[in-house]
C-alpha cells in the first residue's frame, strides 16, 4: 500500500481518468477534482471499490480565480496531506486567432497556465518544508513548437515545458521532484471539443490510448525523470523538430491541424481507448 496522497486535476475523463486508476491501482489514496461533483462521484466509487483506497472529491472550476486557495483551505481543514501534485486539466480550441473568441482564449490560460501555477504555489511549500513531494505537469509535444490554428494552446504547453524545466532546477536536492508529462495526439475527449477529431492530428498521426499516456506518466514520475514524451513516434517528433526552423516547424503544424476530406477519416474519438481496454482484459 502507498500512503503517498495524490491529488489529480481533471481527473473525471480522459487522460485524468486513468491517471486516478493507475495511480490507485498502486495503493495511493486520492483527491479527485473536476468541475462537476456527481461525475467525480462516480468516478471515486469505481476507484474504491475497484482498488479499495480513498478518493475524496472537490468539484470546483480551477478557470475561477479562488478555486485552488480554496481547495488547499479544505484539504487543511480535514487535515489532509498532499504528496503528489498531478496538475493535468486543460483544453484546447482549434481556429484562426481573429475568429476565436477572446474569451476562448482566456479560458486555455486560466486552465492550462494559471490554475497551475495558483495550486502548485499552495501545495509546493509543504513540499519543501518536509523535503518530499512529487509534482506531475501534463504538458504536450505541442510545448515544444509553434502551433499555427492552436496557437494559444501551444503557447499555453510551452510555458507548461519551460517553467516544469526551471521549477525543476530550482527544487534541485530539495527532495522534490518535477516531472512534465509531454504525449502528442491522446484519444479523449480533448479531440472533440479542441475541433479537432476531423484534422490529420487525429486521422493521419500516431494516435495514443490515454492510458498508455497515464502509465508512461506514472512511471516516469516515480522515476523522478524530468521529461516524459510517451510512444517512440512521439519522440522522434520531438528530436526532429528541434532541428528545424521555427518557420519550417509552423508550418508542419498548420498543416497538421488542417481538415481531411470525410471520405478520408476513418477514426472515432474511442477507437483507441477502447482498444487499449480490450487488450487489457
Amino acid at each position: 500500500m502507498n500512503n503517498e496522497t495524490a491529488f489529480i486535476t481533471g481527473s473525471s475523463s480522459g487522460i485524468g481518468l486513468h491517471f486516478a486508476h493507475e495511480f490507485a491501482r498502486h495503493g495511493h489514496p486520492l483527491v479527485l477534482v473536476a468541475p462537476v461533483r456527481s461525475e467525480l462521484e462516480r468516478v471515486a466509487n469505481d476507484i474504491e471499490s475497484k482498488h479499495g483506497v480513498s478518493a475524496y472529491v472537490v468539484a470546483k472550476d480551477l478557470e475561477k480565480e479562488n478555486a485552488a486557495q480554496e481547495i488547499f483551505n479544505e484539504l487543511n481543514g480535514h487535515g489532509m496531506r498532499i504528496d503528489i501534485l498531478v496538475n493535468n486539466a486543460g483544453h484546447g480550441y482549434r481556429g484562426k486567432s481573429w475568429e476565436i473568441p477572446i474569451e476562448q482564449d482566456i479560458s486555455m490560460v486560466r486552465l492550462n497556465i494559471e490554475a497551475v501555477l495558483r495550486l502548485t504555489k499552495c501545495f509546493l511549500p509543504a513540499m519543501v518544508q518536509r523535503r518530499s513531494g512529487r509534482i506531475l505537469n501534463v504538458g504536450s509535444i505541442a510545448g515544444f513548437e509553434p502551433g499555427p490554428l492552436l496557437n494559444v494552446y501551444h503557447a499555453t504547453k510551452a510555458f507548461v515545458v519551460s517553467w516544469s524545466e526551471a521549477l525543476a532546477i530550482e527544487l534541485k536536492d530539495s527532495g522534490v521532484t518535477v516531472t512534465a508529462l509531454c504525449p502528442g495526439p491522446t484519444d479523449t475527449d480533448f479531440l472533440p471539443k479542441a475541433d479537432l477529431t476531423d484534422t490529420r492530428a487525429f486521422q493521419k498521426a500516431s494516435v495514443s490510448a490515454p492510458q498508455e499516456v497515464a502509465d508512461a506518466g506514472y512511471e516516469g514520475l516515480m522515476k523522478g525523470e524530468l521529461f516524459v514524451v510517451p510512444g517512440a513516434m512521439n519522440k522522434a517528433v520531438v528530436a526532429a523538430r528541434r532541428l528545424l526552423s521555427e518557420g519550417a516547424q509552423a508550418s508542419l503544424n498548420q498543416a497538421f491541424y488542417k481538415k481531411v476530406p470525410s471520405e478520408d477519416q476513418k477514426r472515432e474519438r474511442g477507437d483507441f481507448e477502447e482498444a487499449a481496454v480490450a487488450s487489457r482484459h
